[in-house]
């Protein structure tokens, strides 16, 4: 079978953004100032972003959970996607990268539709799903800790309504996921998070080349 995956060069990278990224001034501010931290590897490409706020578009999203938040950047991109009494759940555990996010969060005048929760976020899907938020999502999206990836997964997954859409980035982990030298828990558990929803029988799945590998799994 022929390889069909374009060679994405620096160059033409560019051209994509070029020709197709529609980014508001300040969320490429937000970008900037996140570049310059040391953990700035983190944050999502501006690309990945605007295709992330059109999908958002796309199902008619009006509940988004978030499990992994950083700076800030991709709850801005669903946030602006969403319509007004939409809402974006956060999860993370750094205050220090979430007053940063707080910070363009009202300055886009976006906070309204921003709910950050403070806590690992397995205890928070777990509060969300006593507090009887089962089913009641329509869009996830999972870029935290690797090891616990497939717990999100699940914990999303219950949380979503039927045709609601997971998003799981980081899946391809800079290529590590094809090295056999590679053992570390976090490629580990991403291999096995892959390797299990290619057979996941309550998902429809597709695993883009987009960013670091992004997953899109449909619940059936």
């Amino acid at each position: 079978m022929s390889k069909r995956t374009l060679n994405l060069t620096d160059k033409l990278y560019d051209y994509i953004l070029e020709v197709s990224l529609r980014e508001h001034s300040l969320f490429a501010e937000l970008r900037a100032e996140t570049n310059r931290m040391p953990e700035a590897a983190m944050q999502i490409s501006p690309d990945q972003g605007q295709f992330m706020s059109l999908l958002t578009r796309l199902i008619g999203a009006k509940r988004v959970i978030e499990i992994g938040t950083f700076t800030g950047y991709s709850a801005l991109c669903f946030a602006q996607a969403l319509p007004d009494d939409g809402l974006v759940v956060c999860c993370d555990v750094s205050e220090d990268f979430t007053a940063i996010a707080r910070r363009y969060w009202q300055r886009a005048g976006l906070h309204q539709k921003i709910e950050l929760r403070l806590a690992p976020a397995g205890d928070t899907i777990d509060a969300l799903i006593s507090e009887g938020a089962a089913g009641s999502f329509d869009l996830a999206f999972i870029d935290a800790d690797k090891e616990n990836y497939d717990r999100y997964f699940e914990g999303c997954l219950e949380l979503l309504r039927p045709g609601g859409v997971i998003l799981v980035d980081n899946v391809l982990w800079g290529g590590s996921v094809i090295d056999p030298a590679a053992d570390d828990p976090d490629t580990k558990a991403i291999r096995a998070l892959n390797r299990k929803l290619a057979q996941h029988s309550e998902i429809d799945l597709s695993l883009l080349p987009i960013g670091d590998g992004l997953t899109l799994a449909r619940k059936l």
